[in-house]
């Protein structure tokens, strides 16, 4: 069609718009809204006209499409010659509508005549509205129901609609279910693991207890429990395992009338096919040969025709990646395993890549980062020198020792290699300590409580770097019923040897038992070489020297009564132990032994020495794994000197909680008048434990036995027993304990029970 002819029509298309919009807008007479005014424009400027660009800058030019001239022979030229209907002017709206009005007129008049049109035999007029004639009409009507008249309201019948098991459609209503798996007995006798009990802990259906929140939640859990059984199956070598899941509807329950329907019961199903159980047929481990030759073979624990099980397989690589650096190999590396299934034979080829890296020795020791000290004092830490076989233990025990000296927030001791050889095919490596220092003030406290010593809480400030290397100075506090005191401690720990401790010690203290009465004030220097939980040695030892000046009270039989004195006391102290046990905290099998002299003397008036000397002894027998039996034995001699002679705090004591149980602190032993001991010259103890373990709680039945004597030497006789039995709560520092115990033959004065809380097993 030529665009000459067309612009009529587009024309009168545009007016019937216009008239039908017309037309429509006087039918429906509105209000035309209030005009609320708004804030006048505060200028007169156009709203939002766009920022002209900067004069200065340069945009970059764009290529037209298609040019002026090629676009203006595309277009054909329109003249009004060609088309009289272009010069014409255009009809008005209201000419418009008066024609269009005359047209359906005419139209009516030529229709009147026409039968009404039916549908199924039901006459419908020519609109759903009935109007006959209209501008735009309705849609027609082709259904004869639609054109039926509706029936009266007292005829209509409403029946409500039922449908089938409504409450389990619904997806935000509860759900009750149970779990039941088939197939799996097979599997589970097959393997080492109770499979059924392991997919019972980790199943989300056994989870939610047999409840859901909607059937969409069921579903899920199922879904998630069967690729959980799937992956169940393929850690024990089930690789080829089908495992199918489905939600199963019961038989609904008979009801009686007026009673509620009953839900049927609903039941999650997993249908467990496991297949073969694959084995290993071959094993290839490729790595470069080792010193010794069969380093890796000897320690792989996997052999030929054992199943593929996913823990044995991660176990063995796992114990080869350890193995080799303790052997001298620090940079050895476990490769991607590779393992081929024959589904034909259930077999499996497994292989290994190792790169076992150069074999090394130990060089020297570089440290970096926020220092607490330097790399001189690493190496008193280290346990191994230069040119050690390189052992990845050695290095875990430096790392271990240096975070155990409480200065650093972290610490890191890595192997660096360095290419320098070392002979016998071996290079040197460099162990590189980063430190990162923390902070070194502690504040700490800990309480106490033993009948006959009452209650005590200790209270300390540490400064652990005061002169680095750990030079530390501490200030402790002691408040209690029957012990209050002060006292400053300055402690170089690793002095010169790894666990080698130097300390100076001052301190004043005051005391009130029932044995004496006493204000003291102590100097002393000490050298110890002492066990850690770290390095538990089979050798100790401690030595040093002590200045006392106390002021204590002691009963005079030859007055009948108690008198104070003043004692200046020097000594010197020797200390070696032997320990054959496999814990220092909580031992359970070996012996240790301890023995203690002490050669000291009054320096009031003419200097009068005399010798402390004390042996304890302790063993340990594991009876099963959970029961323990233990015992202990000390006894203790004092000689060159009466005991009338000796400060009453340097005598011996028995009870109490570290002593005889069941009995007060320092209640066993010689009396006065009043009934309040008064020490003794020598004593003998005796303590058997059965101690029995649970997780990490524990119960202990104890009996102990001692005395103390008035001369030099122990007699054994007149021996006191002490019954009991305790809790133990254990953390990793150490049983925390709780001892409740009686004395066998109580008589006057002592106590019907006894209690003991403390930190530590009592031996």
């Amino acid at each position: 069609m030529r665009l000459g002819r067309a612009r009529p029509l587009l024309i009168a298309s545009a007016s019937a718009c216009c008239l039908a919009w017309s037309t429509a807008a006087i039918g429906q007479p509105v209000e035309p809204p209030q005009v609320v005014p708004t804030v006048e424009p505060t200028s007169e400027a156009a709203i939002a006209a766009p920022t002209p660009p900067p004069p200065d800058v340069p945009f970059p030019e764009v290529a037209p499409i298609i040019s002026d001239e090629e676009f203006e022979k595309a277009i054909p030229q329109i003249f009004a010659e060609d088309d009289p209907e272009l010069n014409r002017p255009l009809e008005s709206i209201a000419d418009f509508e008066k024609r269009q009005a005359a047209d359906a007129a005419r139209t009516s008049d030529a229709a009147g005549d026409a039968p009404t049109p039916t549908v199924e035999g039901v006459p419908v007029p020519a609109l759903a509205d009935g109007d006959a004639w209209e501008v735009i009409g309705d849609a027609p009507i082709t259904d004869s129901e639609l054109a039926a008249p509706l029936p009266p309201l007292e005829n209509f019948d409403v029946e409500p609609v039922e449908f089938a098991e409504a409450e389990d459609d619904r997806e935000n209503v509860g759900v009750a279910y149970n779990v039941q798996v088939n197939g799996l007995a097979a599997a589970d006798e097959s393997t080492d693991v109770d499979l059924a009990d392991l997919f019972g802990d980790l199943s989300a259906l056994y989870d939610g207890d047999g409840k859901a929140d909607n059937a969409a939640m069921l579903r899920a859990r199922l879904s998630a429990d069967g690729e959980l059984m799937q992956r169940i199956l393929a850690s024990e070598g089930y690789y080829d395992a089908v495992v199918d899941t489905r939600i199963e509807r019961g038989e609904r329950e008979e009801v009686q009338a007026g009673q509620p329907r009953q839900r049927r019961p609903i039941t999650a199903l997993i249908d467990v096919k496991p297949g073969t159980q694959y084995k290993l047929a071959e094993i290839i481990l490729k790595a470069d040969p080792t010193v010794p030759p069969n380093l890796i073979a000897d320690n792989f624990p996997l052999s030929v025709g054992e199943p593929i099980v996913a823990q044995r397989v991660q176990g063995a690589e796992a114990a080869i990646a350890l193995k080799l650096p303790e052997e001298g190999y620090p940079f050895a590396e476990i490769g991607q395993r590779d393992i081929l299934l024959d589904g034909a034979t259930g077999d499996g080829v497994y292989t290994l890549p190792v790169d076992i890296g150069k074999r090394s020795r130990f060089g020297g020791i570089e440290t970096t980062g926020d220092l607490a000290f330097d790399a001189e004092h690493v190496e008193v830490l280290a346990r191994f020198k230069r040119g050690d076989l390189y052992d990845s233990r050695k290095v875990d025990d430096l790392r271990q020792a240096l975070v155990a000296t409480g200065l650093f927030a972290t610490v890191a001791a890595e192997p660096q290699p360095t290419g320098e050889s070392a002979g016998d095919d071996t290079e040197y490596v460099t162990m590189l300590v980063t430190q990162q220092a923390g902070p070194p003030r502690t504040l700490a406290a800990s309480a106490g409580y033993g009948t006959g010593e009452g209650l005590r809480v200790e209270g300390s400030w540490t400064h652990r770097n005061l002169l680095p290397p750990e030079g530390a100075l501490i200030f402790r506090g002691v408040v209690g019923t029957q012990e209050q005191g002060i006292g400053a401690t300055l402690r170089r720990s690793n002095a010169g040897r790894r666990d080698r401790t130097f300390e100076l010690v001052a301190e004043a203290t005051r005391s009130d038992y029932n044995a004496f009465n006493a204000i003291t004030g102590r100097i002393a220097a000490r050298v110890s070489y002492d066990s850690t939980p770290i390095w538990q040695k089979r050798f100790t030892y401690a030595f040093g020297a002590e200045l006392i000046a106390t002021s204590e009270d002691d009963y005079d039989f030859a007055r009948a009564e108690r008198n104070r004195d003043f004692y200046t006391i020097f000594g010197l102290t020797g200390q070696v132990g032997m320990d054959r046990t496999d814990s220092l905290l909580d031992p359970t099998k070996g012996f240790r032994v301890t023995a203690l002299i002490q050669p000291e003397g009054s320096l009031a008036g003419q200097f009068s020495p005399y010798a402390r000397a004390r042996l304890d002894v302790s063993g340990y027998y594991p009876v099963t794994d959970n029961i323990v039996l233990a015992g202990r034995v000390r006894v203790g001699s004092i000689l060159g000197a009466a005991r009338e002679r000796l400060a009453p705090s340097r005598r011996f004591y028995a009870g109490g909680g570290g002593s005889v149980r069941g009995f007060g602190y320092q209640e066993l032993g010689p009396k006065d008048p009043d009934i309040d001991p008064i020490g003794g010259r020598s004593v003998a103890e005796a303590a058997f434990e059965g101690r029995y373990r649970f997780g990490n709680f524990g119960v202990v039945g104890f009996v102990d036995a001692g005395q103390v004597y008035r001369g030099s030497t122990p007699t054994f006789s007149d021996l006191r027993f002490g019954a009991g039995i305790g809790a133990r709560y254990y953390t990793n520092f150490g049983p925390m304990r709780l001892d409740v115990a009686t004395p066998i033959g109580r008589k006057p004065g002592e106590a019907l029970v006894s209690v003991y809380v403390s930190i530590g097993q009592a031996f």
